[in-house]
């Protein structure tokens, strides 16, 4: 019996031991599983206890960048705000095909700070909230300590991050992806994303490194066209940044000291753009711009050809030349701003540009990233191309509906 006993424990302790390797690796995964210490765009290290997993997004039109991000941004919303079904509606009814879900995403508030619910926001038990400065009600150089709406979530405990692709994005897009990527425990896809997008990126700055500053040829973007009265232009700011940065110049600048204003039509005329750009998130009343999700290119020219009609622009020579284009307005707060970005260097230099195809662009990013691919007509030029072209004037369109 003392053999029998003696056997038994040596075989205990010798099963302890097996199973020891075991039991340290899950300690350890656990131990590195947390915490996560992302960095925002106002330079703070916000300390997450592990991948969030109950997200609330001040404002809905950042689950694109989401979608970008995770395959299933859908599984990680606990609230959002209800502009993606009011002000996008085309890009909620796509999201909500793909993800039936976003239905039932509790609404924390409409896409101003006065409607967010902080006492709603909190009842979701949410793990992290995603707002920008302007949202948190803080000016450039103003700190986060100095927002009572961000103080209020990280009182309860809430952590907070901060991103940008509107204010500064040419500076903010690849930190506020890292952050978020980060933050919902995906590094990798994200930093994928990142270098996807610097490529495209420092491939246009790469080609416009040599062009002298009178060969900037001058440019009229057309904001939300037809659906305010002729004509409003962005001044300084997302839409100017991004002209620049495609080598054009925004006439818009020139005049208007704010990020957006009105250009008046005895302006437009004497300063005689070279290209016209007008911009639309999917309007099809009649007014403004069609274009965006299952918008086809038929309606999406001709929406561009009436609007420039019905606004008296016919006479500009980027009408006269075919140098005119519409193209989706959320591109600005968006990462895929570099879609737009090439398109607008291609219009503005199309002897550098000749070889780029934002239609390609914009399909690799569908393939590769996009949990909710951007399915429509997103770009189209006045002048359809010729039937055997295929270089990137030709519409800018993704597998969606046929006219």
């Amino acid at each position: 019996m003392k053999t029998l006993s003696a056997f038994l424990h040596f075989f205990n302790v010798l099963n302890i031991l097996r199973a020891l390797p075991l039991a340290l690796a899950c300690l350890a995964g656990t131990a590195t599983a947390a915490p996560i210490q992302v960095t925002d765009v106002l330079g703070r290290q916000v300390t997450l206890p592990a991948p969030a997993h109950r997200v609330v997004l001040a404002q809905a039109r950042h689950f694109q960048v989401l979608s970008l991000l995770t395959p299933d941004p859908a599984a990680l919303l606990a609230g959002w705000s209800d502009e993606l079904r009011t002000s996008f509606a085309p890009d909620y009814r796509a999201a909500l095909k793909r993800f039936p879900a976003l239905a039932q995403v509790p609404v924390v508030g409409r896409h101003t700070p006065e409607s967010f619910s902080v006492e709603r926001t909190l009842a979701l038990r949410p793990d992290l909230v995603v707002m920008t400065a302007t949202f948190a009600g803080l000016a450039p150089g103003q700190t986060a300590s100095e927002s009572p709406l961000i103080g209020s979530l990280e009182a309860a405990g809430v952590p907070v991050i901060v991103i940008d692709f509107f204010i500064r994005p040419m500076e903010n897009t690849v930190p506020s992806l890292r952050a978020l990527g980060q933050a919902i425990g995906q590094p990798e896809r994200t930093e994928a994303f990142i270098a996807f997008y610097q490529q495209h990126m420092d491939a246009v700055a790469r080609r416009l490194a040599d062009l002298p500053a009178d060969q900037r040829p001058p440019v009229f973007v057309h904001a939300h066209a037809g659906v305010t009265d002729c004509c409003s232009s962005p001044g300084t700011g997302t839409f100017n940044d991004m002209i620049t940065y495609a080598g054009g110049h925004n006439i818009g600048a020139d005049v208007l000291k704010s990020a957006t204003g009105k250009l008046n039509f005895e302006y437009i005329h004497a300063r005689a753009p070279q290209v016209y750009v007008a911009t639309g998130t999917g309007s099809q009343s009649g007014t403004g711009l069609a274009i965006g999700a299952g918008v086809d290119e038929t309606t999406a020219r001709a929406s561009l050809a009436r609007l420039i009609e019905s606004n008296r622009l016919d006479a500009l020579p980027a009408v006269r030349s075919g140098n005119s284009h519409g193209i989706w307005h959320a591109f600005n707060d968006s990462p895929l701003h570099v879609v737009f970005i090439e398109a607008l260097a291609h219009w503005v230099h199309p002897d550098r540009f000749a070889d780029v195809d934002p239609a390609a662009t914009l399909r690799e990013i569908n393939e590769r990233f996009l949990a909710v691919p951007l399915e429509g007509t997103y770009l189209i030029d006045l002048r359809a191309p010729a039937a055997k072209t295929d270089a990137s004037g030709a519409a800018l369109r993704t597998p969606g509906p046929q006219p």
